[in-house]
């Protein structure tokens, strides 16, 4: 069987955690005897067999005054012809659900959409997009009401794709949870190289993983980190703004921190793995303040890496890390037209703060939730059982 795996983002091109799927998925698939699995992904020429890489049109190119969503479409264009011949074809966020739909079309084969994130459920993107937003949420609808099959990455993340498009039949839409390669993400103490990185290990720290973007609620947790301990380090991985006023808000939230305590890291470029992994191990705890979070491949890096995690109690997140054994949940009073946004934002950062306080009072206790969260992203979260899922999903079809 021939799969056609549609994806924006693609090793070495991967900045969130629908690429990191995308990778490991195919890497599981084609394990698998019988199976045929091609990527269509965009940017750079890729040197790996079975995957094509679109360049953005000439026409519609950075430069041209293309709006960004357009040039998105250009490409998806491009990638429909690569797509002959295949039996199914399964495409990953907005970015390539075009190219999926059009594909099913013209090809006459089953699409299937895998639901990382939706549309309607980060308005603020059209902060980014302007009208764009508008051609990224239609792209998105059409794909999904016509698609064979939805892959939803979280039970959550199935009743919020049932909620923003009630013409999908519920029994169209199914969950496979993301999952982890514990091979690559485990505990590996680097203490010479995370002093390179500007972090003591042996001082206790906080550590944030992520985008700077309103999903991951930075400038909420940067107000809860002030509460913290004078001895806690901070340490923020922090890049890829989604605009300039979310990154002047942060830097001012950095920088007043830093007037005021000592271990205040703040790492901006893009980490190789290793060094991620490094910075992990070191730290007494990892924190997620998302308010919009379909699953949370951070969360299970960080447990992968035996680091206990502070999270909210939002989207997937829940279904991740389990309070009392692998970390602390945050409860969360959302606002339901999409945001996210806290009803009562100060007492979403003093509870965040408490669990912050408590998470690094007790070294031993992080220590043993850490242990923990490895085991639970070990038996619940691996790839090889995931594919299985999904080429059942898959052969269900063809």
């Amino acid at each position: 069987m021939r799969i056609d795996v549609l994806s924006r983002e693609y090793p070495p091109e991967v900045y969130g955690g629908a690429g990191v799927h995308v990778a490991e998925l195919v890497r599981a698939l084609r394990a698998v005897d019988g199976v045929d699995a091609r990527v269509h992904c965009f940017g750079g020429e890729r040197a790996e067999a079975g995957t094509t890489a679109y360049a953005d049109p000439p026409g519609l190119a950075p430069g041209t005054g293309a709006n960004a969503a357009v040039r998105t479409l250009g490409v998806d264009l491009e990638m429909v012809g690569g797509c002959a011949g295949t039996d199914l074809v399964h495409s990953h966020t907005w970015y390539a659900n075009l190219a999926g739909h059009l594909a099913k079309l013209l090809h006459g084969v089953p699409h299937v959409v895998s639901a990382h994130s939706l549309e309607p459920m980060r308005p603020w993107k059209a902060e980014q997009l302007g009208g764009g937003y508008a051609v990224s949420s239609w792209v998105e609808q059409t794909a999904y009401e016509s698609a064979d099959a939805v892959i939803a990455v979280s039970a959550a993340m199935r009743e919020d794709v049932l909620r923003s498009y009630p013409a999908i039949d519920p029994a169209r839409v199914q969950v496979v949870h993301n999952g982890i390669d514990t091979e690559d993400w485990q505990p590996a103490a680097n203490p010479d190289r995370v002093r390179e990185l500007g972090v003591d290990p042996d001082r206790p720290s906080v550590i944030f993983v992520g985008r700077i973007t309103r999903q991951k609620g930075l400038p909420l947790f940067l107000r809860a980190a002030a509460q913290l301990p004078p001895d806690v380090q901070l340490v923020l991985c922090a890049g890829a703004p989604d605009t300039p006023e979310i990154e002047a808000e942060v830097r001012g939230l950095v920088d007043a921190l830093a007037a005021e305590r000592d271990g205040v890291v703040w790492i901006s470029e893009m980490l190789p793995r290793p060094d991620v992994v490094a910075l992990l191990t070191a730290a007494t705890v990892f924190a997620c303040p998302s308010i919009y979070e379909p699953l949370g491949i951070v969360n299970l890096e960080a447990m992968a890496c035996e680091t206990a995690v502070v999270a909210t109690a939002t989207g997937g997140i829940p279904e991740v890390v389990v309070h009392g054994e692998t970390g602390w949940l945050v409860p969360i009073d959302q606002a339901t037209d999409g945001t996210g946004t806290p009803l009562d934002p100060e007492q979403y950062v003093a509870d965040l703060a408490a669990a912050l306080v408590d998470a690094v009072s007790d070294a031993g206790r992080a220590a043993a939730y850490g242990v923990a969260g490895r085991r639970r992203a070990q038996e619940h979260f691996n790839w090889p059982a995931i594919a299985e899922r999904t080429l059942e999903i898959y052969r269900s079809l063809v």
